[in-house]
């Protein structure tokens, strides 16, 4: 980005988090960049993947999905209208016309695609289907604690989330366990004992699991489906096998990645690139372009060194159903 943007070199910030799927441990976290002005922040106490609200963009879009399946009415294959759609964020606002990143709308389309190409009017869509009050609930049962606004746009990202629990929600639909993100592991006395209370538990998250499997393809279809949002990690040559989703916020002032290996043996990294005086990245410097390949750095160098295992395979059942979709066949899901 800094070659591209030669007046942001050691101004532009970012943070990154890398949890462990199975219990939320934190193997690695960044608040800022090393040194910012030219100057050391060895000193700094401001973590912005823990402390700095901002908005999630489309990164949010999973999480609709993912309210959209709990309901029952929804698969990956269910046509939905990309059409144009108004929302309103208020009583006493004006009606807002939603357009899609292209400025184009392809009308009906298989959801699976809709998620893939991160269409706004059809997450809006969706949103009006089943609820702003489902979005937020499944939202929470992912762990975001954060309140979220009762507003249509919080579908697209409007509501701000800091980005530790945002990665805690794409580690939770990857791994199928609800637990909070955690550096102590336990706490041992001098003599050995373990201090009682120290440990950390995990639950089965409170959604169906036939609908986080279908996030979970729906996720690996962003990377796998050309036109995809994250296609780059497939096209690029990747060795192993992710599922992810970027974010872009308003006039590009935010570009986010947040992705996974999958179940509960990969690992989950969330990166987020921005200024802290909240200006913009600049045209066209997207979560796709900014942010996922820091991702791709990271996520090839843990498993390249060996450093969190070999890294697991996506279910081929779910593999053959994008296949089957990729050559243009009716695919079925349940």
């Amino acid at each position: 980005y800094e070659k591209r943007h030669a007046s942001a070199r050691g101004l532009v910030q970012g943070s990154v988090v890398v949890l462990r799927n199975r219990d939320a441990g934190i193997l690695a976290e960044t608040g800022g960049r090393q040194f910012y002005k030219d100057r050391s922040s060895v000193s700094s106490d401001f973590n912005r993947a823990t402390k700095s609200l901002r908005q999630p963009g489309s990164a949010m879009k999973p999480i609709v999905y993912l309210a959209a399946f709990r309901k029952g009415t929804f698969n990956l294959d269910t046509t939905v209208p990309d059409e144009p759609i108004s929302v309103s964020d208020g009583e006493d606002r004006d009606a807002k016309w939603i357009a899609n990143y292209d400025g184009q709308f392809k009308g009906l389309i298989p959801l699976r695609m809709a998620l893939a190409e991160s269409r706004n009017a059809v997450a809006v869509w969706i949103t009006e289907q089943i609820g702003i009050a489902s979005v937020l609930e499944t939202a929470h049962n992912l762990g975001i604690e954060t309140p979220l606004h009762p507003y249509p746009t919080t579908a697209l990202g409007a509501s701000e989330v800091n980005l530790l629990e945002l990665a805690n929600a794409y580690r939770t639909i990857a791994s199928g366990m609800l637990t909070q993100p955690h550096v102590i592991r336990k706490i041992v006395l001098d003599s050995g004992e373990v201090i009682a209370g120290g440990g950390h538990r995990s639950s089965p998250v409170d959604v169906d699991a036939g609908a986080l499997a279908l996030i979970q393809e729906g996720l690996r279809g962003v990377v796998r489906i050309p036109g995809g949002t994250a296609h780059a990690l497939d096209s690029g040559g990747l060795p192993f096998a992710v599922m992810g989703k970027t974010g872009t916020t308003n006039e590009f002032r935010d570009a986010l990645f947040v992705g996974s290996t999958y179940g509960p043996d990969g690992i989950t990294v969330a990166v987020r690139i921005g200024f802290d005086d909240n200006r913009s990245l600049g045209a066209e410097e997207t979560g796709g372009r900014v942010a996922l390949p820091v991702f791709r750095e990271i996520v090839t160098g843990a498993y390249g060194k060996k450093l969190v295992g070999p890294a697991p395979r996506f279910p081929a059942e779910m593999e053959q159903r994008i296949d089957v979709y990729l050559k243009g066949d009716l695919v079925e899901t349940r």
